[in-house]
């Protein structure tokens, strides 16, 4: 029994460490892809200019929930189902990602999409199979002073 928590909890602390510097590389890029301007993030990402504005900001956008989507329902225990499912989308988005560089023959770019990936559905799995964070108890309860 002892054997199995040992794993558990290092699995656990695994996964905590992967949301967040998976959400805070997600936050980064979808604040920076849905408030810059379109010039500018065309002249640093060139697939920026192979898409509408409004596909960049929905872009940005995706990432940027995906990366709370990571953190705040664990973290606040409300609805933390929503957590693997973020970590999901985000996989999708790399998925996405991938097929395009390949597509444009941009190979340089896929060691990044493929880490990124393979983090999201690290998440993704740990956290709807193997340590789903539990949902805060929704009981009241009055503390005797």
């Amino acid at each position: 029994m002892t054997n199995q928590k040992i794993p558990s909890k290092a699995l656990h602390i695994s996964l905590w460490i992967a949301q967040v510097i998976l959400a805070a590389m997600f936050l980064m890029a979808g604040v920076m892809k849905s408030t810059q301007p379109i010039e500018q993030l065309g002249a640093s990402m060139s697939w920026v200019n192979d898409f509408s504005a409004g596909m960049v900001r929905f872009i940005g956008i995706s990432e940027l929930l995906g990366g709370i989507g990571l953190l705040l329902p664990a973290l606040l225990r409300i609805k933390p189902v929503l957590t693997p499912l973020a970590a999901l989308g985000l996989f999708t988005v790399m998925v996405f990602a991938l097929v395009y560089h390949i597509t444009k023959g941009e190979y340089e770019s896929l060691g990044m999409n493929v880490i990124l990936g393979a983090i999201a559905f690290f998440i993704a799995w740990g956290r709807y199979k193997k340590v789903p964070i539990a949902e805060k108890n929704n009981s009241v309860q009055i503390l005797n002073r």
